[in-house]
């Protein structure tokens, strides 16, 4: 695979979580608790970070989120977690840091967006004191511009001397230079507020992929500053994904973010983690990074036996999510596993010797047995109605001896006995 060459920039330190060109792009999320609830936002924040966010964004907009802040990180440290927390401030977060220093000194970053605290109304005087707090804790700061909350007077101004031009520029061009032109200067004015380069990470947040990608480009094209992408509402589900999948894609392609989160709307009770899984499997799937192992497996068609091997997949990969954050303690490497779930002869078994462990299920009139390949080469044929706990069994044991010591030693005399299944067996 071709190498991404990333854009080089200035590596910030946050909680211990290194972010900028010369440390792996970082994934990040966000609780949607109130904060001022404790154990609900430590509990959010646990199931984040066990799902591999490595850093967690929480608000604080009030006294009670503000008290909350160091019992929050007393209680992630409790169980085990050094997730860094980040606070995320508007309109009143000058108020809050300086009245509350126990929550400036317990988060591991501060949040600020310019264009929601007096940026470009009489002066600069609520940004100016974050950062001086910021410089007093000696903790980094993300300035994010957004682009539903931009500095209004430095939008109006623009736009004034565009609409004087002989050809101006269309209003959408006017609103990405604003957004880029506030990102710069008010890191500028951070560093004269007495913030060093390497405490400032910046942000420039559009809920449009092209927007997105474009606004991104031209920002990473003047400054050095790390950057962290994002739509700033990706929206729900499928929506989510694609727009996040296709904004993200090309800058990171390019060599550009270091930081991402990919900001989905969830179901009523749904699972916040998916954020995180989303945002890793972008990763993945553009090689930059690897969290877990990948699953290949056919689409299916009429070749294909109902549902049996798309249950198997889904069961793999299931099995694969709930074991990754013990694996990851014990079996270095295990995260570049790649395994091959396929439904008939077609390409079943070119695709399982692509893969480090690799099955083809019988499809339509063939034969009813599944040929298991390891590293290339066929390993064994399953029979029977005991497939699925027979092929957990293998995936176990490769796992153990590849991953485990350092050897890939595999038993190729077919399992005898089989543990309890983990998978439920299909009728």
């Amino acid at each position: 695979m071709p190498d991404i060459h990333r854009r080089q920039s200035v590596t910030v330190n946050i909680g211990g979580v290194r972010v900028g060109s010369s440390a792996p792009v970082v994934v990040q999320s966000m609780t949607n608790t109130d904060t001022a609830d404790v154990e609900s936002t430590v509990q959010q924040i646990a199931a984040l970070a066990r799902a591999g966010s490595e850093m967690v964004r929480i608000t604080v907009n009030n006294d009670d989120a503000a008290k909350a802040v160091p019992y929050i990180r007393d209680g992630i440290a409790a169980k085990g977690w050094t997730t860094p927390i980040i606070g995320d401030f508007h309109y009143n977060g000058h108020q809050l840091l300086t009245k509350y220093p126990d929550c400036a000194e317990a988060l591991a970053k501060y949040r600020i967006n310019p264009g929601n605290c007096s940026i470009g109304r009489k002066d600069d005087d609520n940004f100016r004191t974050m950062v001086e707090v910021a410089v007093k804790h000696q903790k980094p700061v993300r300035i994010g511009v957004n682009w539903g909350s931009l500095d209004q007077a430095l939008l109006t101004k623009m736009m004034d001397e565009n609409s004087k031009l002989s050809d101006p520029l269309p209003a959408r061009d006017v609103m990405m230079e604003a957004m880029v032109v506030s990102a710069v200067d008010n890191a500028a004015a951070a560093e004269r507020y007495g913030l060093r380069r390497d405490q400032i990470i910046l942000s420039a947040k559009v809920s449009g992929v092209r927007d997105l990608v474009d606004v991104y480009t031209e920002l990473a094209r003047r400054c050095d500053n790390a950057l962290h992408l994002g739509l700033t509402e990706a929206g729900m589900g499928m929506k989510g994904v694609v727009a996040s999948t296709a904004g993200l894609a090309p800058l990171l392609l390019a060599g550009i973010g270091d930081t991402i989160r990919v900001s989905l709307t969830p179901t009523p009770g749904g699972d916040r983690s998916e954020e995180v899984r989303c945002g890793q499997q972008i990763l993945q799937s553009l090689g930059i990074r690897s969290f877990m192992p990948q699953v290949t497996s056919c689409p299916g068609c009429g070749r294909t036996t109902s549902t049996y091997f798309q249950k198997l997949a889904e069961d793999v990969q299931g099995y694969l999510v709930e074991s990754m954050p013990e694996w990851k303690k014990i079996y270095p490497g295990v995260e570049e596993l790649k395994l091959a779930v396929m439904g008939c002869i077609v390409n079943g078994p070119g695709e399982s010797k692509h893969a480090n462990i690799g099955i083809s299920l019988p499809g339509t009139f063939e034969d009813p047995k599944a040929p298991v390949y390891i590293d290339g080469k066929l390993h064994t044929t399953l029979k029977g109605d005991h497939i699925v706990e027979e092929f957990q069994v293998i995936l176990d044991q490769y796992v153990q001896n590849r991953y485990g010591n350092g050897t890939h030693v595999i038993n190729t005399a077919k399992p005898e006995t089989v543990e309890p299944p983990v998978f439920a067996v299909l009728p």
